[in-house]
């Protein structure tokens, strides 16, 4: 059909290793640099758990995408998986919708991390030039993905290979250099469960980018074998990363410390154990990144709206502008994610990215259960596991917020509740304006 044209030029041009590079770029990306402190601030001097916590709840939810995605390879890969399981109404719609907020609310977040971390040297805290030096790193990915896949895949190899290995030297020295893994072996401050779990929210947000994998699955190459290989690969580098670099840090910093520095870190803990060279070393490393992460987001969320737009799930309006759909969509992503980077501080961009993507996590996991698990041979245990392990961490989270931030749980509710009523609203009126047009709106 004409409304696929856009993907076929790109069918399978993304390499096993491109994929991987693209996945862990996003993680990285944010987990380290953006989400470190903040899960720290939850979870105290535990935190290095935290990540493992994540990595084990990731691996169940990963094992739903990974059976669907070797069933049906697709771009936009999420879109599909609810539409097979809801029909192409609005519970999928939305769901869908959840998925690609997130997926820019985390392009925001990891904009204002680089920000961040680009002013260090300066001593520079807060203010303008944060917002500023986030929407310019935005446009910066905007300009990389209209230059097409090729450049995003070669791009993310260079960055991801840099990253990962200075991440990893990073950590060891560090560990070296004080001399002992005083939070692994004795930490000072009493277990909080409730802290803890909530803070493994968090810890499923710096992992959720292997669904950028399952949003470009039928752009990589042999997808029926290559999708749930690069999905694990991408977990096992980005969980061994994560704890070595929380051990790092927490045999650096006291969790007070870390707390005050939350949004850096990373950088906070090079100093005392590196020296002077140290620190600029770990911004520069930060800044990399980040913008590796930003510009591998953008990619895989363009696509994912794309089909949405394709399937008639969301309007679209070109505004005047020619191109493809996607060039378009390119373009409304990136205003978003500026959006919000103005708009909103670290804390508040994580917790909303993670409210909005554990809803639909759990969509996923009991559409699939629920409708599809025969079909694609799936073990139901597992998909009800990964449906549990959700709603643990998102009532943790929410009664934790509820406590220290309750606007922001306000503001995920009405977002949330928002999205659905108005797709139901969009299709509805789609149906009766296009006649033979998605069915089960309702």
């Amino acid at each position: 059909m004409k409304q696929h044209q856009d993907h076929k030029e790109d069918r399978e041009t993304i390499s096993l290793t491109s994929a991987v590079a693209m996945g862990t770029g996003v993680m990285i990306g944010a987990g380290i640099f953006a989400l470190t402190g903040q899960i720290a601030g939850l979870a105290g001097p535990w935190f290095p758990l935290s990540f493992i916590a994540g990595a084990i709840v990731t691996a169940f939810s990963a094992y739903t995408y990974i059976a669907m995605s070797n069933r049906w390879p697709s771009s936009g890969g999420i879109a599909m998986i609810l539409t097979k399981a809801y029909g192409p109404g609005a519970v999928a719609a939305a769901a869908s919708l959840l998925m690609a907020l997130s997926m820019v609310i985390n392009e925001s977040l990891v904009a204002r991390t680089f920000a961040t971390y680009a002013l260090r040297p300066f001593d520079i805290e807060g203010g303008p030039l944060v917002p500023i030096i986030a929407v310019g790193l935005i446009i910066f990915a905007y300009l990389v993905n209209v230059s097409g896949n090729r450049s995003v895949g070669l791009l993310s190899v260079l960055m991801s290979g840099l990253k990962i290995g200075g991440i990893a030297l990073f950590g060891i020295a560090a560990i070296w250099a004080s001399r002992g893994l005083e939070l692994a072996s004795a930490p000072s401050e009493e277990f909080a469960p409730l802290g803890f779990v909530a803070s493994v929210a968090l810890s499923i947000l710096a992992f959720k980018g292997f669904t950028t994998i399952t949003n470009s699955g039928g752009e990589i190459t042999d997808p029926h074998r290559n999708v749930g290989r690069t999905i694990m690969i991408s977990i096992v580098i980005c969980a061994v990363t994560y704890l070595l670099v929380a051990v790092a840090i927490g045999s650096s910093l006291t969790s007070d410390q870390i707390s005050s520095a939350r949004d850096y870190a990373l950088a906070e803990a090079a100093e005392p154990v590196l020296g002077r060279i140290g620190f600029y070393l770990t911004v520069a490393l930060a800044m990399i990144a980040t913008a590796s992460g930003l510009i591998a987001s953008v990619f895989a969320v363009s696509r994912m709206l794309t089909m949405l737009t394709d399937m008639k799930m969301i309007p679209h309006s070109h505004f005047g502008m020619s191109g493809t759909i996607r060039s378009h969509i390119l373009v409304y992503t990136v205003v978003i994610a500026g959006t919000l980077a103005v708009l909103f501080d670290l804390s508040r961009i994580a917790s909303l990215g993670a409210f909005f993507y554990l809803i639909m996590d759990m969509a996923v996991h009991w559409g699939v259960w629920s409708r599809l698990r025969n079909e694609i041979g799936a073990r139901g245990w597992i998909l009800l596991t990964a449906l549990a392990l959700d709603g643990l961490v998102l009532v943790a989270f929410t009664g934790l917020k509820l406590q220290s931030d309750p606007m922001i749980v306000v503001y995920a509710a009405v977002g949330i509740v928002a999205v659905f009523l108005y797709e139901r609203y969009f299709l509805e009126s789609w149906v009766e304006e296009q006649p033979g047009g998605p069915q089960g709106a309702m």
